[in-house]
């Protein structure tokens, strides 16, 4: 039992060690055969890369000569160029010279010219000292009397010249002017429907007999006198029939004096203590009715934010006529008036309106204040607040100030067109004849005036010269000349045309 079980381990140690010989063998075999086809796969992959890189190097061999052939080319295409640029550059060079010798030639020949015009100056010179002598010797005359004759009859042919062309220029610039001028003036003036005829003031009180006369004086003229003192205004009680003359040059204090008077004559009851209440309420009307005149003209143009003492001011004007024509009526005519001639230049409608409302102010201060009512006005309408824009208007309405604006010729524009309407203003034969005498007499007494004219009511002077004395430039000064002093010395409404007339007639017979 024991020798079987040591023969059966032998038997299993013997086929064990045979299986692993066996093993060995079988692997052995199968790695060295795995080894053979690695080696055989790496020979061709060795086979493949050297084929691809015998490709790579001839395809490298064969674009290395493909750039060395288009560089030779293009260095021979330089080089051609380049042949060409040095052909181009020699022919310029040639060219040069040749131009450079030209310009030698030529300069040789301009010196050999100036030394032959040199040789003619002088010849000249010598010719024209040997033609003056003898024209000197001809004439008697030196070389400076000889200039100043030239010069004399040269600045007078200038002269006329200038005059000429001075008189076609403003002739030119008066017509397209006075055409402009036309077109807005008649515009302005087609759009204001306004009263030509004058207003008067009323002086006269009408009574309702005779016998209230006697009831107006008063016993030993005391009721008179109580009416005179407690208003400041003359009452002139004469023939006149049922009425009463009331005089003043206060026309504020005329018309409360008016108003009264008819309240008096209405009430029947007329005495001392009477007549101061009624005066006192009819000064309350007055006032009031003086502000809302200058309320309702400044609300009429347009013009609000005024002082109330500007406003005040204002509706004194209806109490105040300029040669006929009530004041008040007249500014708000004129405000209508800038405005619309404002508004066609494009210019400032609010100050021109203003300025025109308001450019006469200075007529409704008393004469307690002393100057010229355009300066006056300015100097209230700054006190009060007024733009200094609007003041220049107002001071420059009559030429005491000069104007800074447009707005400014503007108004003073429309004041004469206000003032020039047919009907708008008179005064009396007495004036008219002292206006027209003193505006020949201040013509003729010019020098070189042979006569003047006063025509169209005064409106135009005309004036006829000596036309050996004076000339068509002298004629255009003496013209600028009157028409200042006429400016600075004369007093009347709207403007005064200024004409001078100079004629030459020649007249011959034929036999």
């Amino acid at each position: 039992m024991g020798m079987e079980l040591v023969i059966g381990l032998i038997i299993a140690v013997v086929v064990g060690v045979g299986s692993f010989i066996a093993g060995y063998i079988v692997q052995k075999n199968f790695v060295s055969a795995q080894i053979k086809a690695q080696a055989a796969e790496a020979q061709k992959q060795l086979a493949e890369a050297e084929a691809r890189a015998k490709d790579i190097i001839l395809k490298a061999k064969d674009e290395s000569l493909k750039y060395r052939d288009d560089a030779e080319n293009e260095l021979k295409k330089k080089r051609v160029d380049l042949q060409r640029e040095d052909e181009r550059l020699r022919h310029r060079r040639e060219s040069i010279d040749r131009r450079q010798e030209m310009q030698e030639q030529r300069e040789k020949k301009l010196e050999k010219k100036e030394k032959d015009l040199d040789r003619i100056r002088e010849s000249l010179e010598a010719n024209e000292a040997k033609q003056l002598q003898e024209l000197q010797r001809i004439s008697g005359l030196t070389t400076e009397e000889a200039k100043a004759i030239l010069l004399q009859q040269v600045e007078h042919d200038t002269r006329q010249d200038a005059a000429r062309l001075i008189r076609e220029i403003e002739q030119q610039a008066r017509e397209e002017g006075d055409q402009r001028a036309r077109e807005i003036i008649t515009t302005a003036i087609e759009r204001v429907a306004s009263d030509q005829v004058a207003e008067t003031t009323v002086s006269l009180v009408p009574l309702p007999n005779d016998e209230m006369k006697g009831r107006i004086i008063g016993r030993q003229g005391r009721n008179i006198r109580a009416i005179e003192v407690a208003t400041g205004v003359d009452l002139v009680v004469d023939d006149t029939p049922e009425a009463v003359i009331l005089s003043s040059h206060n026309p504020v204090r005329r018309e409360i004096a008016r108003v009264a008077l008819n309240k008096l004559i209405n009430d029947g009851r007329i005495h001392p203590g009477r007549i101061e209440k009624i005066v006192e309420k009819a000064e309350e009307e007055v006032n009031a009715a003086i502000a809302e005149a200058g309320e309702q003209a400044a609300l009429e143009v347009g013009v609000t934010g005024l002082h109330p003492e500007i406003v005040k001011l204002l509706g004194q004007l209806k109490y105040r006529t300029s040669y006929g024509q009530n004041v008040l009526n007249h500014v708000i005519e004129c405000a209508h008036l800038a405005g619309m001639m404002a508004s066609e230049l494009k210019a400032d409608v609010y100050s021109a309106k203003a300025g025109a409302l308001l450019h006469d102010i200075g007529k409704a201060v008393t004469h307690e204040v002393g100057g010229a009512h355009a300066l006056i006005g300015a100097e209230f309408a700054r006190k009060y607040g007024v733009p200094e824009k609007v003041a220049n208007i107002i001071a420059s309405h009559h030429g005491e100030e000069e104007s800074h604006s447009l707005e400014a010729v503007i108004v003073a524009a429309a004041d004469a067109i206000s003032g020039a309407r047919p009907g708008a203003r008179r005064e009396s034969l007495e004036q008219y004849l002292k206006r027209v005498d003193a505006l020949e007499t201040m013509a003729n007494a010019f020098a070189g005036v042979q006569q003047s004219y006063a025509i169209q009511a005064g409106r135009e002077i005309r004036i006829i010269v000596k036309p050996e004395e004076i000339d068509d430039l002298g004629a255009i000064n003496l013209c600028k000349q009157i028409a200042r002093k006429v400016e600075d010395n004369l007093e009347y409404p709207g403007q005064i045309k200024v004409t001078v007339v100079r004629e030459t007639r020649s007249v011959e017979y034929a036999k």
